[in-house]
């Protein structure tokens, strides 16, 4: 049985080394995103997908250049989230930001880099194996779950959402849709991801969807209570944004006792859809990991 550890291991071996190469006059785009694809990080979702994968029957070396894409994806939303037009945040992970290292035009650049890099990754898989004539149906499953998970149909949307949330409306509704697309979207992509590489059937791709649903939003809803009980030490990055910015949270609408009954609720579910499947007990035992991590 791998570990979290084993799979994070795996990942951070072959992260860099996936990168398309790039030319000696866009030195410094490639210098940037290094930066912050090297900062750290928990690699939640590239463990995420590589455990699908090994999970439904696959081999995790078939799935790297999807968790490699996936960790270019995130890496590349964190980079424009701490942008000045945006979070304006001068720390991450413990250090400066990329705009505070590279300024704001190369951060935004190496964002742009990371989120095309992940799509040239995976297509280069395709077509490798399509030239071999293999069957490339899970791969383009695949592809397709990442960029749906990433763009209009979930991360960017929620972040949009979140946005605009800053106006001041206060919406149950609004705040479900930001869980589920903005954090959420891209957990379920690489799990969904994983399991069609792994060549998964329908029923463990239904349940492991809202297990997925209910981790990312499990997730989400502790970053809301950290950012109140947490310290910058500890977090790596600042705390009482949420507050400060008057956003809309789990905890400014509910208050900080019902948003653990609520990571409790969906950690429990998560781990009732994972169980029949989860043989080795790796999802059921992250879930409850996540419940109780402290950054």
């Amino acid at each position: 049985m791998r570990t979290f550890d084993d799979y994070k291991r795996y990942i951070e071996e072959h992260l860099t080394g996936s990168l398309p190469e790039v030319n000696r006059h866009a030195e410094l785009l490639s210098e940037s995103m290094t930066y912050s694809l090297t900062a750290g990080g928990k690699r939640l979702r590239p463990v995420l997908l590589l455990a699908a994968c090994e999970m439904a029957g696959g081999d995790i070396d078939d799935a790297l250049p999807y968790a490699a894409a996936i960790e270019f994806i995130h890496t590349y939303s964190l980079i424009h989230d701490d942008l000045p037009a945006m979070d304006n945040d001068e720390l991450r992970r413990g250090k400066p930001t990329n705009h505070v290292v590279y300024g704001a035009g190369i951060a935004t650049l190496a964002g742009d880099g990371l989120l095309s890099a992940a799509f040239q990754v995976m297509s280069d898989d395709m077509v490798s194996h399509l030239e071999k004539g293999d069957d490339i149906s899970g791969r383009i499953h695949a592809e397709q779950e990442i960029a749906a998970g990433a763009g209009v149909q979930g991360m960017v949307a929620g972040q949009t959402a979140d946005i605009k949330a800053d106006s001041g409306e206060v919406d149950a509704d609004l705040l479900h849709y930001i869980h589920l697309n903005k954090t959420a979207a891209l957990i379920k992509a690489a799990v969904r991801a994983g399991l069609y590489l792994g060549g998964s059937d329908e029923d463990m791709l239904d349940s492991m969807s809202i297990y997925a649903d209910d981790i990312g939003t499990a997730f989400q809803i502790d970053d809301d209570i950290l950012d109140i009980k947490s310290t910058t030490e500890e977090l790596g990055k600042p705390v009482g944004s949420d507050e400060e910015n008057h956003k809309l949270t789990y905890v400014s609408l509910y208050g900080v006792d019902a948003a653990v009954k609520e990571i409790h609720r969906l950690t429990a579910e998560a781990c009732g859809k994972a169980a029949p499947y989860d043989k080795d007990g790796f999802f059921t035992g992250l879930a409850r990991e996540l419940e109780s991590r402290t950054k």
